[in-house]
């Protein structure tokens, strides 16, 4: 098994993003453990990350939360994308799929120059 991989800068909020949008509202804990699924886990997702984000996402009014219960039947924050969210999903998924695009390129480079 291999060890797991470092979230890089910037891809969080895009991850958490496309979370709510896909899955709907979701506690913290719910939230980093889907974005491990979906990542196959390969990805560890650091609650110390995690929880400033969720905070900077809704004061940039990205998200919303709202007090609830958990499955477990644990206080929890739920967070739901607004329309604000979906658009800067929008935009966020743009980007990152030109910017994989022009590393793609890059990394099909045939040759072993240095």
């Amino acid at each position: 098994m291999s060890p797991k991989t470092e979230v890089w800068q910037g891809t969080l909020a895009l991850m958490v993003l496309k979370t709510l949008s896909a899955m709907g509202p979701q506690h913290g804990y719910g939230l980093a453990r889907r974005i491990e699924q979906t990542s196959e886990d390969t990805l560890s997702i650091n609650e110390g990350t995690l929880y400033p984000l969720l905070l900077r996402l809704e004061q940039e009014g990205a998200i919303t939360s709202e007090w609830g219960v958990s499955e477990n039947n644990r206080r929890a924050r739920f967070y739901r994308i607004t329309r604000s969210g979906q658009k800067l999903l929008q935009a966020e998924v743009s980007q990152w799929s030109q910017m994989s695009d022009i590393i793609a390129r890059f990394v099909a480079l045939k040759g072993d120059k240095a």
